[in-house]
Formats: C-alpha cells, sequence, structure tokens
C-alpha cells in the first residue's frame, strides 16, 4: 500500500500483450523486439512477455537454433522495479521460465553450462532495482542498461552498448564513453 503496489491478473496481462501480439510472435525480428516494463514488480509482464518469444520462437527457428535465440529474446527484456523483494523475484521469475523452456526441450542448462550462467547475466543485468521516475538505482546511480546489438554476419555474436535509462527520456541515447565491451558469442557474455 505505501508504493501504491498493484498486481495486474494474468488475464490482463495476456489481453494487453495481445495489442502488441506482431512484435512478440509474428514481426519479421520478433525475437529482438524490445521491451521495458517501468514498474515490473514480481515479473508478471517479464515473463509473460519472454513465454510468448519463446514459443513463437519454437515455431520459426530450428530447435538447434533455440539455445542462441532464446538468450537473444532474453537479452531484449528490460525492467525497472522498485522494491528489494519484487526485484529479485522478478529476477528468479525469469531465469525459471528461461530454465523451464530449455529443460522441457532437453536442452542442458544446469548451473555449470555457459547457457544457464548467460542467461543469468542477462538478467541480472538487464531487470535493475530503482526507481523509473528518477532513472537511479537504489544506489542513487544512474540505471544504466546495454543494447546487445547482433553482429552482422556473425551468427551468435553479439556487440555491448551501455546507455541510461535517463538518455531514453531525455530524447536521445547517452553517447558517454562507457566501458569498451569487445564483441562476443551471445553464451559467453557472462566472461566479460
Amino acid at each position: 500500500k505505501a508504493y501504491g503496489e498493484v498486481l495486474t491478473p494474468r488475464h490482463m496481462v495476456d489481453r494487453m500483450l495481445d495489442l502488441v501480439r506482431a512484435e512478440l510472435e509474428t514481426g519479421p525480428d520478433f525475437v529482438d523486439t524490445t521491451f521495458l516494463e517501468p514498474s515490473a514488480g514480481d515479473g508478471n509482464f517479464l515473463v509473460a512477455i519472454l513465454r510468448r518469444k519463446l514459443h513463437a520462437m519454437e515455431k520459426r527457428y530450428p530447435s538447434e537454433e533455440w539455445p542462441r535465440e532464446s538468450l537473444y529474446a532474453l537479452a531484449s527484456i528490460y525492467g525497472v522495479e522498485l522494491l528489494e523483494d519484487n526485484h529479485r523475484e522478478a529476477m528468479a521469475n525469469m531465469l525459471a521460465e528461461f530454465l523451464g523452456f530449455q529443460q522441457a526441450h532437453g536442452i542442458p542448462c544446469g548451473a555449470d553450462t555457459d547457457l544457464q550462467r548467460a542467461a543469468t547475466f542477462l538478467i541480472n543485468t538487464n531487470i535493475v532495482r530503482g526507481n523509473t521516475l528518477t532513472a537511479q538505482t537504489s544506489e542513487g546511480r544512474d540505471i544504466l542498461f546495454s543494447w546487445w546489438n547482433r553482429i552482422a554476419g556473425a551468427p551468435g555474436m553479439v556487440q555491448r552498448e551501455p546507455f541510461t535509462l535517463a538518455s531514453l527520456r531525455d530524447g536521445g541515447f547517452d553517447f558517454t564513453d562507457y566501458l569498451s565491451y569487445e564483441p562476443c558469442m551471445i553464451d559467453r557474455v557472462h566472461e566479460e
């Protein structure tokens, strides 16, 4: 109550996401289409977005590409949550959804695999604890996100480009010179 927390029921989440079905499921670049949940709560929207992307991926990609493409899907979903308990739950729910998909298809994804390590890294990087209104983390720093750009002609390779949340609101990207990241395989982003 103190924070005006409202939990959106699943049927309402599904109805709202039906409005952007093309971006989530049928568009030409649906895997990479970016979504930002500015008030992530326990992750119900984030999980539903990931679930839809994964199910669409099953229909449109050969199974040997699912591990890599599912990481790209995960890399395109961002969230900000103010409350610590919700933030932890949102990250846990996203990882559970991701791993559940892999396990249901017999894809090795144990704690010692690059697939789980990369997924955990992407979730920890893309789901941030902070205040969307101030664009600050709980520690008072700028909320920093990263674009995870595919490298043309190099399947599975990604280039990380950091930007601040505030730069989106201020009418353009933040071109501050952050750490330069070398291109790497999407399933190795955790090794930075």
